[in-house]
């Protein structure tokens, strides 16, 4: 898990993203802020959809320990028993820093989007496309384009 940044209205945004060891897309969430609440709202929402993870490697962000800290609390208290191994290591997670150049490739030449929601939509636009290059979606003898268009509706 990492984080990278994109310019809305001219202000730097954080984009969450994380991947697994093979480098296949789990999660991104865009946030204005980087801080405890961004990062736990978007492990949870990682959690949520992809289930609980053994360990979670972070660079050396406080405010990301602080929200898996969080999380690990919350977990701890449902019920659930397990908790998350957290490795804050910073040349762990190459695989992740490298996957972001694609997002930066495409969003450079925009300079800036021009408000937030339309901002989310696009990369999460982008992030799907990416994940159909990836061949991380199953295309079923689909277009990429079929695909993208089943996913979006």
């Amino acid at each position: 898990m990492d984080e990278t940044y994109i310019k809305v209205k001219g202000q730097w945004t954080y984009l969450y993203r994380a991947v697994d060891r093979d480098g296949q897309n789990l999660d991104f969430l865009l946030s204005e802020r980087r801080d405890m609440a961004a990062a736990r709202r978007f492990f949870r929402q990682a959690i949520a959809r992809n289930g609980v993870p053994d360990r979670v490697v972070i660079d050396k962000s406080g405010a990301n320990l602080a929200g898996l800290r969080a999380v690990n609390v919350i977990l701890k208290f449902t019920g659930s028993g397990r908790t998350i191994e957290v490795r804050q290591v910073k040349y762990l997670n190459n695989i992740l820093e490298q996957d972001h150049r694609f997002i930066k490739r495409i969003t450079g030449p925009m300079m800036s989007f021009k408000a937030f929601h339309s901002a989310t939509a696009t990369i999460a636009g982008i992030e799907t496309a990416h994940m159909i290059r990836k061949g991380q979606i199953p295309d079923n003898g689909q277009t990429a384009f079929q695909i993208f268009a089943d996913m979006a509706a």
